[in-house]
């Protein structure tokens, strides 16, 4: 049996952390067992569905690098691909179950389907939904209905005894009680638009859907599925319900953790290799502790096994480290053309570049690569280059546990130090031992004698490396902004 898995998205919204990390075990699995991933849009949600979102689907995979066998753009041979071009197959499909006494029409108006809402819940009646009221209608009562314009919904016929019980890989047998599956849902709304639950089983079987994972919010309506395949006399494929992906505080990821968009990602600059390693190692593990690979190495070695039965944690600070060992993969040369976009719209290089920015970003970039985390980052430790600082802050140049007199002080002598260092030719490492020393003279710690110093130069206090700096600078700016610095910290003391 070929396997064949799906990635089934509703374009209305961005493309997030939990939706690709489904659509990336969903594509691994396939790989790894020679099947096809089938890319399958949802859009019958028509009041929420945006262009935008089904870009961002599209301009998602692509830059993940994920390729899709069939579906949208690509095509084969159970399409199409999208569901609003399928309408005339639900009809079919849910008619049918009328014929075979499946499932029923329905009159209802939403007045009297409100008011038998509120009257269930008044009554705390312990069925709640629908009440069946059109199950068993004649012909006759159909034409009255319909002569008054009334047109009719259908719904599933949902047993009311026994019990209905699917497999899944991870959380083994589920068991619901048909009385407690939502009664009689609507499969197909009065205006031909099939509900999700109809869509989605015929969709599935119709392309051949051998394994289904998605997200474990979706365990409820596992019964429901399994009993419509069993009203078509379809076999259901097998299930595997994906745990949730959490923030670090145990609830489930959102936009209160920060962003979760794999556009906003993008954005910031972290690399699609990186995002896709460290999306797969959520919830997912070789052998506990291996976490690098590869794409390729990926396609090789996913099995749903090694997917843990646990919720998966999404680390802010470890997808950082873990962009920040890809961006040092990388050779000066490609790392450049990274950086270049977000250096332009900073407004520091023009392209094409000049060969006195040609020159300065060659020396820039093995500087500032082993400090990056995201791309985006060399903006901030690069801007000291191209814009002088304005120090509206003097309390940067003061580091924790010193005042202004020391900090004044000490940007004063280590200035000395390094003036001398520089006409008598000393090295950094002979120059910066001095600088420390004055730290003991002062009776402050290190960084209080160096943190007046890289504000002073960089305006910032992260920055670079102060030698690095220093020599990107030039010694003649350096030797300027200091004795600015130091002329508003005397001021400011005073």
């Amino acid at each position: 049996m070929e396997v064949r898995v799906r990635y089934a998205p509703s374009p209305t919204g961005l493309q997030h952390i939990g939706g690709v990390r489904t659509a990336l075990f969903n594509y691994f699995f396939a790989r790894a067992n020679g099947g096809k991933f089938i890319l399958r849009v949802e859009d019958t949600d028509q009041e929420r569905y945006s262009d935008e979102s089904l870009q961002d689907l599209y301009d998602t995979l692509s830059w993940l690098g994920i390729a899709w066998d069939e579906g949208p753009v690509v095509g084969g041979p159970c399409g199409p691909y999208v569901q609003s071009e399928r309408f005339d197959l639900y009809k079919k499909y849910a008619e049918q179950l009328v014929a075979d006494g499946k499932a029923y029409y329905c009159y209802c108006t939403p007045e009297r389907l409100d008011a038998l809402r509120a009257e269930q819940q008044a009554a705390k009646s312990e069925q709640q939904g629908y009440d069946r009221h059109c199950i068993n209608l004649t012909e006759e009562q159909r034409k009255e209905y319909e002569s008054q314009g009334l047109k009719p919904v259908i719904r599933l016929k949902v047993p009311m005894e026994g019990k209905t019980t699917f497999h899944d890989v991870l959380m083994g047998d589920i068991t619901r009680r048909n009385r407690d599956v939502s009664p009689d849902p609507v499969l197909l709304k009065s205006d031909g638009f099939p509900t999700y639950h109809l869509a989605n089983v015929i969709d599935d079987h119709m392309m051949g859907i051998t394994h289904i994972m998605r997200a474990q919010e979706w365990i409820p309506s596992g019964p429901l599925h399994v009993i419509l395949y069993e009203a078509f006399g379809w076999e259901p494929p097998l299930y595997c319900h994906l745990p949730m992906v959490m923030g670090k505080d145990g609830q489930k990821l959102s936009k209160r953790h920060g962003s979760t968009s794999v556009r906003d990602f993008r954005t910031k600059g972290y690399l699609p290799e990186a995002l896709m390693n460290y999306v797969s190692m959520v919830g997912w593990s070789y052998d506990g502790q291996r976490e690098f690979f590869t794409k390729e190495e990926l396609e090789q070695v996913f099995t749903l096994e090694k997917i843990n039965k646990a919720p998966g944690v999404f680390d802010y600070k470890k997808l950082d480290w873990f962009n920040g060992q890809y961006i040092r993969q990388k050779s000066d040369e490609d790392l450049t053309a990274l950086l270049l976009p977000y250096m332009q719209e900073a407004g520091f290089v023009t392209l094409p570049l000049t060969e006195t920015q040609q020159r300065k970003m060659a020396e820039l970039v093995p500087v500032v690569k082993e400090r990056l985390k995201v791309l985006s980052d060399v903006v901030d430790l690069s801007r000291f280059l191209f814009e002088e600082p304005t120090y509206e802050d003097l309390s940067l140049f003061v580091a924790k546990g010193a005042s202004p007199d020391i900090a004044l002080t000490a940007l004063t002598e280590a200035y000395e130090v390094l003036k001398t260092g520089f006409s008598q030719g000393l090295d950094h490492e002979q120059i910066e031992a001095q600088i420390s020393e004055l730290a003991v003279k002062l009776g402050t710690k290190v960084n209080g004698v160096f943190m007046p110093l890289r504000v002073a130069i960089t305006g910032s206090a992260v920055s670079l490396p102060l030698f690095d700096s220093i020599h990107l600078l030039g010694q003649e700016k350096t030797f300027a902004r200091i004795e600015t610095a130091l002329a508003l910290l005397r001021s400011e003391v005073r």
